[in-house]
């Protein structure tokens, strides 16, 4: 089974045993951004990453704004499931940018990053690790690429960010302005253009069902396949 969650920024308790204890071994979990077990590469959290690495599961992520890029860059790149991720450990992996997995028989599109709200939307604000945060226009013509290759079909896509148009229905009513990216824009044609059963997104904090196509995730744990929150 596959199954979806939100943010951990680190926070080692969303991964306990007793909490995910419906996982299996051959089970994949995804992280929909701001992971957070790859930010210092300290003992403590090289020791957190071994023990998570005696699951039977696979744990899986795709980057959000709040990551040590410099660090997730000098993991070895592999080709894992018809797609190219960063190999952390040997059941770990960092989904990147404009991918197309097959994972347990469904296609999983992924794109990570966006822009935190705590910065400023000028660019000469912004430190190096911010900028990296960003797709880049060559990641996202990449993922347009796969999804032509996949007839602009897949089962599941997975991001931190969500479309633009998602993102203003879930700020209507709380007076906050809607800062249009290239990457919610490129987000908005992605949901026009392919057809898929479900998108999760992570970056809004906020565990809401939105529609049978439309998933925000946070704390729950949802198996992709059911909608089930486990």
């Amino acid at each position: 089974m596959i199954y979806v969650t939100g943010d951990m920024h680190g926070d080692e308790s969303r991964l306990s045993k007793n909490r995910l204890r419906m996982m299996k071994k051959g089970d994949t979990l995804i992280v929909c951004g701001d992971f957070g077990f790859v930010w210092d590469n300290s003992p403590k959290e090289q020791n957190i990453r071994k023990k998570l690495e005696k699951r039977d599961y696979t744990i899986c992520f795709v980057d959000g704004t709040h990551e040590n890029f410099s660090l997730l860059k000098n993991f070895p790149v592999v080709e894992w499931n018809g797609g190219l991720a960063h190999k952390i450990q040997s059941n770990i992996y960092h989904l990147m940018r404009g991918q197309m997995y097959t994972i347990e028989g469904k296609k999983v599109f992924t794109m990570g990053g966006g822009e935190s709200a705590d910065l400023d939307i000028l660019d000469i604000d912004r430190t190096e690790n911010d900028r990296a945060a960003i797709p880049t226009d060559r990641e996202m013509l990449d993922g347009v690429s796969r999804m032509e290759q996949n007839g602009f079909s897949c089962d599941y896509i997975i991001t931190h960010e969500p479309p633009a148009k998602v993102k203003e229905f879930l700020l209507l009513g709380e007076n906050t302005p809607l800062h249009i990216t290239a990457l919610s824009a490129y987000l908005d044609e992605l949901q026009s253009q392919c057809e898929y059963k479900c998108w999760f997104f992570g970056s809004m904090h906020m565990d809401k069902f939105i529609s049978d196509s439309q998933r925000a995730v946070f704390k729950i744990v949802v198996n992709a396949k059911t909608g089930e929150r486990l």
